[in-house]
């Protein structure tokens, strides 16, 4: 099979939409690497196209371009040779609030690796969906959906404006500078967290509607954007998981 030539449009696009940091013009996303674009598949995404450096029989009707090619192309250093187009589940607001909603709210993050990682750590401890609000790196971007590790293909994503639509529920911010700690807060309730920039942190305008929590540390006064998320999530899914075993305990005394 003949290599894709650099000027084929399907190079073309993903070249753009790799250097532009999001999705194609067609909204599709990019999975490099062997394991996303296994996550991808088993995610049910759609696979728009795969391009290999070297054949592969998982993947029938890939196109084959030159290592040379695929490098101009790659976000990594030492690229794997698999990469595909794929894409997202269309996701809302309404799937991200449904039931005992929690989400994430990126408020201002720019690096693509530390939104991918709040991404995978909001989806461990359970969380229902994440909010990128405008300032915020593209969901999209190859770092991010990279530093994700998969769950951006699984976890509904939506970007917007303000946060009018989660005025439903209660509302937290990481400020490390507030009197409440994290252990004081009520995660069980529906709610959402709001994870501020890694320069400013949380803006003016949010924290002065959010509930601030601050995470008990020693020595450091504040920690990176993404820890600071695990941990939140963390304690979010502890406060969870201890009230469903009372709700539990008090069903079958009851019983």
């Amino acid at each position: 099979m003949e290599p894709l030539s650099e000027q084929n449009p399907l190079f073309k696009k993903i070249r753009r939409a790799s250097s532009h940091g999001g999705l194609t013009d067609d909204g599709c996303a990019i999975a490099e690497g062997l394991h996303l674009v296994e996550e991808a598949i088993a995610a049910g995404c759609e696979v728009k196209a795969i391009l290999l450096t070297q054949p592969d029989g998982r993947f029938p009707g890939a196109k084959l371009v030159s290592e040379k090619s695929f490098r101009s192309i790659a976000g990594t250093e030492t690229p794997q040779g698999v990469l595909a187009l794929v894409k997202p589940h269309e996701s809302s607001m309404e799937a991200i609030l449904r039931g005992q909603a929690l989400a994430v709210v990126l408020d201002g993050i720019q690096d693509p690796g530390n939104a991918g990682s709040i991404l995978r750590a909001a989806e461990a401890f359970g969380a229902t969906g994440a909010v990128f609000l405008k300032g915020s790196v593209n969901p999209y971007n190859p770092k991010c959906i990279r530093a994700s590790a998969g769950s951006i293909f699984r976890l509904p994503v939506v970007v917007q404006e303000d946060l009018s639509a989660l005025a439903g529920i209660a509302l937290y911010a990481a400020m490390p500078r507030t009197e409440k700690s994290i252990d004081q807060a009520d995660f069980a309730k529906p709610c959402a967290v709001v994870i501020g920039s890694e320069g400013r942190g949380v803006r003016a305008s949010i924290a002065a509607r959010a509930d601030g929590l601050r995470i008990p540390t020693s020595n450091v006064e504040s920690l990176n954007a993404a820890v600071a998320a695990g941990v939140l999530f963390y304690e979010a899914r502890r406060q969870r998981d201890a009230a469903q075993k009372q709700g539990s305990s008090g069903t079958r005394a009851a019983q």
